[in-house]
């Protein structure tokens, strides 16, 4: 069952809004007293398919947050997918999820030659499992920054500790299942200016043996997922560390949301349902579900969930990006950019950082900010 989150990560880890504000600065360095960084809180509805928030997360004010939630309806195991930016007013800093990637790989002769490479099987495309920084550069690079003048790989890091995080390689009876991810870091062209980018992507899937007349073959469903990406103009990306720090461990999917989706691929996969026929068909399915969210259903939320930080602690070789705050409206930690020794948050979800002393959000201010703590 898989949804990009971030973003799924996404995650995706999904969507179209407003929102936006200050980059950060780079770990060690002040930020100027006289200019406070506010964040909004951005809500996605899935408004194609199960009509309720999908997600919601962090971006600094004035950012542009645009995209949406894509139901697939030709592929019963992954039939919802994510696919999101947000990007700073002048458009060269951004942050991005990729959609998921779904693959069907095999070694039975008579299936290949109905279902060559390349072509698409139950929703998924045939191809060769494939090490995760080769799928970055194979199949991410390919799909998502064709066309950007002078691209190339300028380095590469495999990251086990995501595969561990995700927990690969726990038995289940009847299948092998594996996970493994990695980053790249890439520099391109883009109208002249010269930007670079760290792209992570995530390897996941189960192979499962047949008899078949050929004798015993081996089939594996496998994903591209967690796919997404942090750019901005080169020498610069360092220094927006915690800003995209905090906009990717701010994610979070709603588990009611996610219960749904999960029942909907439950319904899809017990049926044998190898294609919805029509977004109405999809409607009638997702009427079925219920609101009840299952002990096994939170579990996996809350694994997944787990992931998406483990991925956004990876993005920064800085000691600490982000401090921790308890927000008391909300009734919950938040994280926010390091290195403000004051923070307040209103009712809207929005919150606001300060290094001066004499700054006071409420002064002109139409909604009531409170002042929030630094976590012990």
């Amino acid at each position: 069952m898989k949804v990009s989150g971030w973003p799924l990560i996404a995650l995706g880890l999904g969507f179209g809004l407003s929102c936006g504000g200050k980059e950060g600065t780079a770990e060690g360095k002040k930020p100027a007293a006289i200019a406070p960084v506010k964040y909004t809180t951005v809500i996605c509805t899935d408004k194609e398919g199960i009509g309720i928030e999908a997600f919601r997360m962090l971006v600094p004010d004035g950012w542009r947050f645009s995209g949406g939630i894509d139901w697939v309806l030709d592929n019963p195991g992954m039939p919802a997918r994510a696919a999101f930016t947000v990007a700073a007013p002048a458009g060269r800093a951004c942050f991005e999820v990729f959609s998921n990637q779904a693959f069907f790989a095999t070694d039975n002769p008579m299936t290949l030659s109905n279902f060559p490479p390349g072509s698409r099987y139950f929703g998924s495309e045939v191809r060769a499992v494939l090490e995760p920084a080769a799928m970055l550069k194979e199949i991410v690079l390919p799909r998502f920054r064709s066309g950007k003048s002078g691209l190339r790989v300028t380095g590469e890091e495999h990251l086990p500790e995501l595969a561990r995080a995700l927990g690969a390689g726990k038995p289940q009876a009847g299948v092998q299942t594996f996970a493994d991810a990695a980053k790249l870091r890439i520099e391109y062209s883009d109208n002249g200016v010269t930007m670079e980018e760290e792209i992570y992507g995530v390897v996941e899937g189960f192979s499962y043996p047949l008899q078949t007349m050929y004798g015993r073959s081996t089939n594996t469903n496998w994903f591209a997922d967690y796919l997404f990406s942090f750019r901005a103009e080169k020498g610069k990306l360092s220094g927006l560390a915690k800003t995209f720090e905090t906009m990717a461990r701010s994610f979070r999917l709603n588990p009611r949301w996610f219960s749904k989706h999960n029942q909907v691929v439950e319904y899809l996969i017990a049926r044998q349902i190898q294609a919805i026929k029509n977004v109405g068909e999809l409607s009638r399915i997702i009427s079925r579900t219920s609101d009840e969210i299952s002990a096994m259903t939170m579990k996996s939320y809350e694994e997944r969930q787990a992931v998406n930080d483990r991925i956004a602690e990876n993005f920064s070789d800085y000691v600490r990006g982000v401090d921790r705050y308890y927000n008391p409206i909300e009734e919950r930690p938040v994280e926010l950019p390091a290195g403000y020794e004051r923070a307040w948050t209103n009712s809207l979800g929005e919150y606001i950082l300060s290094e001066s002393p004499s700054y006071n959000p409420n002064e002109g201010s139409n909604v009531e900010w409170r002042e929030i703590q630094k976590s012990k």
